[in-house]
């Protein structure tokens, strides 16, 4: 028995696909002011990317996340995990930069220094080698297979995997060092986790930037969702000014005369400003969410202007009050000094100089206290209470030190072990200490916790530098 719902013989059926296949998009290849700029930015990425694993500091890299180790070494600072903090505030100046710099200017960092962007940047100019650029590239997809498109496409394959390898193996160098992973890998030494990572991250960098690209702006990255929260009228974006442009009109209609009935605008409706877009929008049809802020529609349209013997900036960055009230540069600019802007900058400026402050009066060693559980109090010989202690002292320089450990709080206090302890450059080291209470100081107390206190004090070469840490002594009842 059929469906009481299926279509009859010769009914049309409509298949409603629930996701849209798009064309691959081919930007054009734009120079310019901005386009230049964004070059610049790549280059200093990058040269920092690639070539920081490579410094060295003293007898060891420059920057070395060593996870086995759980120490961080960023040139002159060794870290431990115990630093949490600071990351937690790079974090913050992270996130409250780009909010200030998105309230000013859009999406600044998507358009010129997002990892995703700067990748496809330098993809895309491997691709202009091999393939030529926009035209050239569409003609070669479409012919036939043949030796040359072999070639080209077989090369430009080659360079994308190197540049994805290379990538993979960089970011291990940062926390397995440099020097030893270049040895086992040419060795095919690997361990399995640096195999695993290289690859991963290479074939990350390889299938983001060489296939994917727009699709990871417009689909994946979660900041093209939430960056309406943080524009307003007075946010600088990439804007076509409708008032010069409008109503468009080739070159055609304009050499028939057709400009002297209806007025025709600066555009000349020539499309440059879409195929140079590398997530393929038309910025004409007015703010939109895959619109990256990378300016090179601005780029292209001035060289049309200029051909055109017209001023440039019908594309331009401008606010859309800007638009609207027809205000000057310095009027725009006046406007950006807005609360939110004041703000952002404000919390951006106390965050970073809380975390100056912190790494400049920050301590050369750290310590733990952690009492021992198996024994939190006892009676001793000749009626002493004693307390047991465990304590990691933590050396966060580069050269061998001497701590000297003392007690204080209570009357009468003493340390009956070692109250020296010799730590290794940076490195942790625990010490199992006996705090013992007499018997005389002990009957002026009740049972129970007493607060006190544990003083380490750096005594190598004559310096001073102490930490103190807060504790408890238990009385047994």
């Amino acid at each position: 028995m059929s469906s009481p719902n299926a279509p009859a013989p010769g009914d049309a059926v409509h298949v409603i696909r629930l996701y849209k296949s798009e064309d691959k998009i081919h930007p054009r290849a734009v120079d310019g002011f901005y386009a230049r700029w964004r070059w610049v930015i790549v280059a200093l990425t990058q040269a920092v990317f690639y070539g920081l694993p490579w410094l060295q500091w003293g007898q060891r890299q420059a920057v070395l996340f060593d996870l086995e180790a759980r120490r961080f070494y960023i040139f002159g600072l060794v870290l431990y995990p115990q630093d949490f903090v600071y990351l937690t505030a790079l974090l913050m100046i992270s996130a409250f930069a780009l909010f200030l710099f998105t309230a000013v200017a859009g999406r600044l960092w998507c358009g010129y220094a997002c990892p995703q962007t700067v990748y496809t940047e330098i993809f895309m100019k491997v691709e202009h080698w091999f393939e030529g650029d926009r035209n050239a590239r569409l003609r070669l997809d479409k012919a036939p297979w043949s030796l040359d498109k072999l070639r080209r496409k077989a090369g430009k394959q080659v360079v994308w995997i190197a540049l994805g390898l290379w990538t993979g193996f960089t970011f291990v160098g940062y926390f397995t060092p440099i020097h030893t992973l270049g040895a086992e890998v040419l060795s095919l030494g690997t361990g399995p986790w640096e195999t695993f990572w290289v690859l991963f991250y290479g074939f990350a960098t390889y299938g983001n930037a060489g296939y994917m690209r727009e699709q990871v702006c417009k689909y994946m990255c979660p900041y093209a969702r939430f960056q309406s929260a943080m524009f307003d009228r007075d946010t600088l974006i990439v804007s076509y000014d409708p008032g010069r442009g409008e109503p468009r009109g080739n070159n055609a209609q304009r050499k028939k005369g057709e400009a002297r009935s209806v007025p025709l605008g600066d555009c000349i409706d020539c499309g440059l400003c879409v195929q140079v877009c590398p997530t393929g929008i038309d910025i004409r049809q007015g703010l939109q969410y895959e619109c990256i802020g990378c300016a090179a529609c601005i780029d292209v349209c001035n060289g049309v202007m200029d051909k055109m013997g017209t001023d440039r900036g019908l594309i331009r960055y401008d606010t859309e009050n800007g638009l609207e009230q027809g205000l000057n540069s310095a009027q725009r600019w006046r406007r950006v000094l807005r609360p939110r802007v004041i703000l952002y900058t404000s919390v951006l400026l106390i965050v970073c100089g809380a975390l100056l402050w912190s790494l400049a009066s920050r301590h050369g060693f750290r310590v733990d206290v952690v009492r021992d559980r198996a024994s939190l109090a006892r009676l001793v010989e000749d009626g002493w209470v004693e307390n047991v202690y465990r304590l990691q002292v933590m050396n966060a320089t580069e050269q061998p030190q001497r701590y000297r450990i003392e007690a204080e709080g209570l009357p009468g206090l003493t340390l009956s072990r070692a109250t020296a302890v010799d730590v290794g450059p940076a490195e942790a080291r625990w010490v199992a200490v006996a705090l013992r209470l007499p018997p005389s100081a002990a009957q002026q107390f009740q049972p129970g916790a007493h607060p006190m206190r544990w003083r380490i004090s750096r005594i190598t070469d004559g310096e001073s530098d102490t930490v103190v840490e807060k504790s408890t002594f238990v009385l047994p009842r």
